[in-house]
């Protein structure tokens, strides 16, 4: 995608080739990163699909190279709101996690995976969200920061310190 369609997207209508770019290029990460936040397949394509309605209806000025960063800042908010309502039930320990487990020959592995994400989804939401950011979807500090509208600093924090109430986490559990 070009400087100029990207420059364009906040001005007017959107293009309708940037925004199907758009949608092929990363629907697949917001409906990762929303199953991994909700644990709800059928919620996670909701998500995903509020998140581009949003973008196709609202048409932000997409800073050109951060698109993906805008689509899962939109996807984590619409998360948050869902985990945060009365009635969103979490889903019992096991289920799927997409690409995200391993391959089912590797049970060992994938039961430790599988700990894993439940534990990380016990995380408060702020912790979560820059682990699953960080450690998920490859991005450095200063990106989730400029993500998060955050300092870096508070960036490390929340990893140093959600890291800590991860294992503590799973030492309760008896996983470690």
């Amino acid at each position: 995608m070009n400087e100029q369609a990207a420059g364009q997207a906040g001005k007017g209508r959107m293009d309708e080739g940037l925004f199907e770019a758009l949608y092929e290029k990363y629907a697949n990460d917001v409906l990762r990163v929303s199953y991994f936040y909700l644990g709800d397949r059928q919620q996670a394509e909701d998500v995903t699909q509020d998140v581009f309605v949003r973008l196709i209806t609202h048409t932000p000025e997409l800073v050109p190279g951060r698109e993906k960063a805008w689509l899962l800042k939109v996807a984590l908010n619409r998360c948050r709101d869902l985990w945060r309502a009365a009635w969103v039930k979490r889903v019992v320990l096991g289920s799927p996690a997409m690409d995200l487990t391993p391959a089912p020959d590797m049970l060992d592995e994938r039961l430790e995976r599988q700990e894993l994400l439940s534990a990380i989804r016990k995380l408060p939401a702020d912790f979560r969200d820059v682990i699953l950011l960080h450690y998920y979807q490859g991005y450095g500090i200063a990106e989730i920061a400029e993500m998060l509208g955050v300092p870096d600093g508070t960036i490390s924090s929340r990893l140093s310190r959600g890291r800590k109430k991860l294992e503590d986490i799973l030492k309760e559990s008896g996983a470690q």
